[in-house]
C-alpha cells in the first residue's frame, strides 16, 4: 500500500458532510450571504480583499507545505477553504442564493488579489467548486444541489471519473458499464488520471448505460459514493514525485439511481458542461496566478541590483511573455462573459484551455532556463501552490498535465476548427 493509499484509509481525509448537516437550513450559516454582492464598489471591494489577506494569509505557508506529507497538505487545504468560505470569498463564482453572486468584474479581482498576495490555492477543492458546482446547477435537481452543493461548502472533497485506458481525448469511447437493477445501477470498469480521487468523498461518474446506442447517447452521468463497496482507488507516482492522479476500479459497485445526474442515456449532454467548467470559467483564476508568475520572472531576470531587462535577450522574451499573459486574461474575461449554452456548444472554451495550457509550458519553461543548473536540482515544491510555484523545473513537467489531460492541445485544435471555422469534421476512423 502507497503512503496516499494510506492516508485515505487512514483519515479519510477531513470532515465531509453527513446527512445530518446537509440540509437547506445550514446552507446559510456557513457562508457570507451573496445577495449584496453586486453592490460593493470595485475599489472598496479591492482595499477588503487586501487588508483581509494580509491579516489571513500565513507568511510561512510555502515553507510549511513544501516537503508536507499528504496529512498536513489535508488539512492545511481544509483550513485554508474554511478561511475563505467564512470571509465569503470561497466561491464567488456561484450563483448569490449559495454565497456568490459576484460578477466577472469582482470575481477577477477576487481572483487577481488573492493571487497578489500568494495565498494558496484551493486545489483540494477545485473539482468540488467549479466541475461539480457547475454541473449540479447546470443539470442537477433541486434536491440534488441542496444536498450536494451544501456538502460542497461544508468541505466535501469531489473528484472525476471520465477518462479510461481506451477513452482519454475520445471521451466518447468509455466502455464502463451501468446495468440498471431495480433501483440501482451496478458498475464496473475502471477510470484513470482522476486527480485527487484519493482525498474524495464523491466521484462524478460517466458510464455507458446503453451498448448499442451510438457511443455518445449511451452515456449517463452518475454520483458515486467513493466508500462504496467495490471501489479501489490506486494512485500513480508520477516523475515529479507525487501522485495526484489515481486509478479508479469499479467492482460491482451498486449506484442509487437517484444519483442520476440528468436522464438516463444523456450524460454527455450533461458532461458538456462540467467540461466547459473545466475550460472555462475556472481560467479567472489561473490566468491571474500565471500574471503573479510573470513578475517572479522579471524579478529573476532583473536580479538583486534591479538592472534593466530592455534590449536584453531575456528582456525580449519576457515582454512577448508580458504581451500574452494580458492577451490571456483578457481573452477570459471576453470567455467567461458568454452564456452556458454557448460555452458547452461553441469553441471558446477550448480556444482559452489550448492558449492557457501552451503558454504555461513557455512560462514555465523560461523559467527553468532562467533558473540554470542550480534549479535542476529541485526535488520538492510547495503543496497549495499554483501551476507556477517558482520551483521551475516542477513547474514545466507539470505544465505538462494541461496539454494532455481534458482533451489534448490536438483535440482543442479539432475542435476549434470544426466549431468555430466551420472546416470539415475529422473522417472517423
Amino acid at each position: 500500500m502507497s503512503s496516499l493509499e494510506t492516508v485515505r484509509t487512514r483519515v479519510r481525509l477531513a470532515p465531509g458532510p453527513t446527512a445530518a448537516t446537509r440540509g437547506r437550513g445550514t446552507r446559510r450559516e456557513t457562508v457570507m450571504p451573496g445577495e449584496h454582492a453586486q453592490q460593493i464598489p470595485l475599489d472598496e471591494l479591492r482595499t477588503r480583499l487586501r487588508q483581509w489577506c494580509a491579516e489571513h494569509v500565513p507568511h510561512d505557508w510555502r515553507r510549511q507545505q513544501t516537503g508536507a506529507g499528504h496529512q498536513e497538505y489535508v488539512r492545511f487545504q481544509h483550513w485554508w477553504f474554511d478561511e475563505l468560505r467564512a470571509a465569503g470569498y470561497a466561491v464567488p463564482h456561484w450563483p448569490a442564493a449559495w454565497g456568490g453572486g459576484f460578477d466577472l468584474a469582482r470575481q477577477a479581482v477576487i481572483f487577481e488579489e488573492l493571487a497578489r498576495a500568494d495565498a494558496p490555492r484551493l486545489s483540494l477543492h477545485f473539482v468540488s467548486l467549479h466541475h461539480a458546482a457547475g454541473t449540479f446547477l447546470g443539470a442537477g435537481t433541486p434536491e440534488q444541489r441542496d444536498r450536494y452543493l451544501t456538502g460542497i461548502l461544508e468541505g466535501a472533497v469531489w473528484c472525476q471519473g471520465f477518462s479510461e485506458p481506451e477513452a482519454g481525448s475520445d471521451l466518447a469511447s468509455l466502455r464502463t458499464r451501468a446495468e440498471r437493477r431495480g433501483d440501482v445501477y451496478v458498475v464496473n470498469g475502471q477510470k484513470i488520471w482522476a486527480s485527487g480521487a484519493a482525498y474524495a468523498q464523491h466521484c462524478l461518474l460517466l458510464v455507458r448505460t446503453d451498448p448499442a446506442a451510438p457511443k455518445r447517447r449511451g452515456i449517463s452521468y452518475l454520483v458515486l459514493d467513493m466508500d462504496s463497496p467495490g471501489v479501489l482507488v490506486r494512485p500513480t507516482r508520477q516523475i515529479t514525485g507525487e501522485e495526484h492522479f489515481c486509478e479508479i476500479f469499479l467492482t460491482d459497485v451498486e449506484i442509487p439511481v437517484g444519483n442520476l445526474i440528468g436522464a438516463e442515456n444523456d450524460g454527455w449532454r450533461v458532461a458538456q458542461s462540467t467540461l466547459a467548467s473545466e475550460r472555462g470559467g475556472t481560467m479567472i483564476e489561473l490566468a491571474e496566478r500565471l500574471a503573479v508568475g510573470l513578475g517572479w520572472l522579471l524579478g529573476e531576470v532583473n536580479g538583486a541590483g534591479g538592472k534593466p531587462t530592455a534590449g536584453t535577450v531575456a528582456g525580449d522574451r519576457l515582454a512577448r511573455l508580458a504581451r500574452e499573459v494580458q492577451a490571456l486574461r483578457l481573452l477570459v474575461r471576453q470567455v467567461i462573459t458568454r452564456p452556458s449554452a454557448e460555452l458547452a456548444q461553441g469553441a471558446h472554451a477550448s480556444v482559452v484551455k489550448l492558449y492557457y495550457s501552451e503558454l504555461l509550458q513557455r512560462l514555465t519553461g523560461f523559467g527553468m532556463e532562467l533558473a540554470g543548473l542550480d534549479g535542476q536540482r529541485a526535488t520538492r515544491r510547495p503543496l497549495s501552490s499554483g501551476w507556477e510555484s517558482g520551483t521551475w523545473l516542477l513547474d514545466h513537467i507539470g505544465s505538462w498535465e494541461w496539454t494532455i489531460p481534458g482533451g489534448t492541445s490536438e483535440i482543442q485544435r479539432n475542435i476549434i476548427a470544426e466549431r468555430a471555422l466551420g472546416l470539415p469534421r475529422e473522417p472517423a476512423v
